[in-house]
C-alpha cells in the first residue's frame, strides 16, 4: 500500500486545498469524507465525493498542472499524505511510455471534467 507521509485532519466545511494552486500531493481519506468542486461565475459545482480508501489530487500531480478543483473536507476528515518520494520512486520506476500514457490519461480526465462542468452552467 501508499506509505504515507503524514495525516491531517480538517473540520467540516475546511478547506483541504484550493483550484488554482499549485498540486504538489496526492491525498488518500483515511476517515469521513472530501468534496471536489469548483466555482464557475460564482456557482458551487460538485465534481466528486470521496470517502475512505479513496485517492483525490492525483490529476494535477501526475500531469503537473494547477488543481483543477477544490477539496474541502465534509464532517470531521482524516487524509493521508502520500509520500512524495514513494510515490515519485514507483512512478519512476515506470517506462518513459507508461509515464505519458498516464500523464496523457490524466490531462484527458481533466479535460472531461472542464467539458462537463461547462455544460453545466
Amino acid at each position: 500500500m501508499f506509505q504515507i507521509a503524514s495525516y491531517e485532519k480538517y473540520t467540516d466545511g475546511q478547506t483541504i486545498f484550493k483550484q488554482g494552486t499549485h498540486g504538489d500531493w496526492l491525498y488518500i481519506v483515511e476517515e469521513g469524507t472530501v468534496e471536489i468542486s469548483r466555482q464557475v461565475n460564482g456557482k458551487k459545482i460538485v465534481i466528486a465525493i470521496f470517502n475512505e480508501g479513496e485517492i483525490f489530487g492525483e490529476v494535477a500531480y501526475i500531469a503537473k498542472v494547477e488543481r483543477s478543483a477544490t477539496a474541502t473536507a465534509k464532517g470531521d476528515t482524516t487524509i493521508g499524505v502520500i509520500d512524495r518520494d514513494f510515490f515519485d520512486q514507483e512512478f519512476n520506476k515506470l517506462s518513459g511510455n507508461f509515464q505519458l500514457i498516464l500523464k496523457t490519461l490524466a490531462l484527458r480526465l481533466k479535460k472531461a471534467t472542464d467539458v462537463l462542468i461547462e455544460m453545466q452552467t
